[in-house]
């Protein structure tokens, strides 16, 4: 696990100790990557640097009418 600096720990403390591994997908798949780095009050190179030293994989899918998309979860 990455060390997490201090504004990390504290705008996990903010949103009820939920680690950013867990928040950040969340929000990021709810909002999207601008609005979720106003949410939490940082700026999205910061995010994009959380996102880089937590691994967390973002990717854009573009579906046609009629596609769906599903994701599963390892393990």
């Amino acid at each position: 696990m990455a060390k997490k600096t201090k504004l990390m720990k504290r705008v996990e403390q903010a949103h009820n100790n939920q680690p950013l591994e867990r928040l950040l997908p969340q929000m990021i798949n709810d909002q999207g990557l601008t609005d979720t780095a106003s949410a939490l009050k940082v700026s999205k190179g910061t995010l994009g640097y959380w996102l880089l030293k937590l691994g967390i994989n973002v990717q854009r899918v573009a579906l046609a009418p009629g596609e769906t998309l599903e994701v599963k979860r390892a393990g």
